[in-house]
């Protein structure tokens, strides 16, 4: 068993003093939160991606190179990755950069992402985030572990022999997990590649989230897998 901590990066003012700290101030307080997890003996420190109301964690690639380059083993997770939003070739290139420079630290959780307000900012409507991230994953993995990709797909312009770099440190390459908060979709995802499955555990009655676990867990094994190997990571809400 492993502990982790993380973080969205929450930025409203103290319930007690009123107090709000400065963007800068609160950068400070998640880099000495990532050290101080690492001085406990976590095996890992995650920062979340949000994009709209109170939270200032809207470029997790940033903060964890900023936290690599002042911690020196503690892993380093997506806590998520809002895939469904973003390009999935950039995706690729920020993240093979960040494990270059953490030395081979990051794990990566993909997730469509819980906040509507996030698609409009973008650009995307609600309708089709679930296409968009299961397509989005499907690329992102290419760059990530393959030379000269070749891509055709509905949400980007369609790639012909390329090759992102830099390379990442870890091969075969960066371990991703799939978050899951809501939906059969994520589940059905992880299992179908054979990844592990983090489990949010912060927005809705605890029977939710262990029903996506026996699904993950069924069609873990309807995939031919066995089920022993299915890594599922289970999350708990808290004030970091």
């Amino acid at each position: 068993m492993k502990f982790c901590t993380y973080t969205l990066i929450d930025n409203s003012p103290d319930p007690i003093s009123g107090r709000q700290l400065t963007t800068y101030e609160r950068f400070q307080h998640v880099v000495r939160q990532a050290q101080w997890a690492e001085e406990l003996g976590f095996d890992g420190y995650g920062v979340g991606e949000r994009h709209a109301q109170r939270f200032i964690s809207s470029s997790p690639p940033v903060v964890l190179a900023y936290i690599a380059a002042a911690t020196t083993r503690i892993r380093l997770l997506t806590t998520v990755t809002v895939l469904s939003l973003l390009d999935p070739v950039r995706v690729a290139e920020d993240y093979a950069t960040l494990d270059q420079l953490s030395g081979g630290r990051l794990e990566i959780i993909i997730g469509k992402g819980n906040d509507p307000d996030q698609n409009a900012l973008f650009g995307y409507d609600l309708d089709g985030q679930w296409d968009r991230n299961r397509e989005k994953y499907e690329l992102l993995r290419r760059p990530l572990l393959e030379t000269g990709v070749t891509w055709s797909g509905s949400y980007r312009p369609d790639l012909v022999d390329a090759t992102t770099q830099p390379r990442p440190f870890q091969q075969p390459g960066i371990p991703i997990w799939h978050g899951s908060a809501s939906s059969t979709e994520s589940t059905e995802l992880a299992a179908k590649w054979g990844e592990p499955l983090f489990s949010a555990n912060g927005f809705h009655p605890m029977e939710k989230y262990a029903g996506l676990i026996r699904h993950y867990r069924e069609r873990w094994a309807a995939y031919g897998r066995d089920p022993v190997d299915a890594v599922v990571g289970a999350g708990s809400t808290g004030s970091t």
